[in-house]
């Protein structure tokens, strides 16, 4: 037997750091939100007990520190399983992006496997699992749109964004999440981006106010590190993107159009500065 999941992005429309904790996490709020780039997993049954993965992707590790196998051990341990599986990822978000790619493999992994080993487990339970994995796979279990908060387990879901086109370009690096939030001063930040007002944007079916009020607080950090970010943001708004953010800790910049027409100049002038971009649709 196989089974299919589809593991979309996510981007983050706000991005929010209220202090660091004692466990040496820090306190977040965010709204996120996944777009139709997404990788695909297959995972069929195998007769043996062990976890084999596979991928077309060249740049990804096929062993333990792969999130999704940490996922299919995880769920085997934790219910007993003695079957094996083999996993194979068609990749396609980029890695090391602040797209959450490995976190929604691995989501998708833990979906999978209750479905091919029928073990009934509950959404709520799966995320559970997921926050054993990561952050922002508890997020991914179910996807859709929500806030996040704590150290991004604890999930309220809210109504999608007004739909339009998010083109997202990520340039030639890879920047690691716990060196941002390494370097991040909770305590300096200056300005914290309103999760209020997000969320009455999206309740309101106001694109213009939704894109007034995209933040992000460990922009500052990686922008300074990272010049070709700060660049490619600059890049996006000069083009002509209605609302244009840095998504998780990046490298990758998104831009939300609420105009078709205005999408292949964005993309064909980011084009010329960096070859990972894409133009998708919010998934509602």
């Amino acid at each position: 037997m196989k089974v299919f999941e589809k593991a979309p992005a996510k981007i983050n429309l706000s991005l929010d750091v209220l202090r660091k904790r004692e466990d040496g996490y820090h306190e977040v709020e965010m709204v996120m939100t996944m777009v139709d780039l997404a990788d695909r997993i297959e995972m069929q049954e195998l007769p043996r007990d062990t976890i084999i993965i596979s991928s077309q992707a060249g740049y990804i590790p096929l062993d333990e520190k792969n999130l999704a196998f940490q996922a299919a051990k995880l769920i085997k341990d934790r219910y007993d399983v003695k079957q094996g599986v083999y996993i194979h990822l068609d990749k396609k978000i980029p890695v090391a992006a602040g797209l959450a790619g490995g976190s929604s493999d691995a989501a998708a992994t833990l979906r999978g496997l209750n479905r091919l080993w029928r073990l009934n487990i509950p959404a709520d339970e799966l995320q559970r699992l997921g926050a054993e994995l990561g952050s922002d796979v508890p997020f991914c279990v179910t996807g859709g749109t929500a806030i996040a908060r704590g150290r991004g387990e604890k999930l309220e879901p809210i109504e999608s964004p007004p739909q339009c086109w998010v083109i997202l370009a990520k340039p030639p690096i890879n920047v690691s999440t716990s060196e941002i939030y390494g370097k991040l001063r909770a305590n300096a930040i200056q300005s914290h981006p309103s999760t209020d007002r997000i969320v009455q944007s999206i309740r309101d079916k106001r694109f213009d106010l939704l894109c007034d009020n995209l933040g992000n607080v460990l922009e500052e950090v990686t922008l300074d590190l990272y010049p070709e970010v700060r660049q490619l943001k600059d890049c996006m708004i000069r083009l002509g993107a209605d609302g244009v953010l840095m998504s998780g800790s990046g490298p990758t910049v998104f831009g939300l159009v609420s105009k078709e027409a205005k999408v292949p100049r964005i993309y064909n002038g980011l084009r010329g500065f960096c070859k990972d971009v894409y133009a998708v649709r919010i998934l509602t």
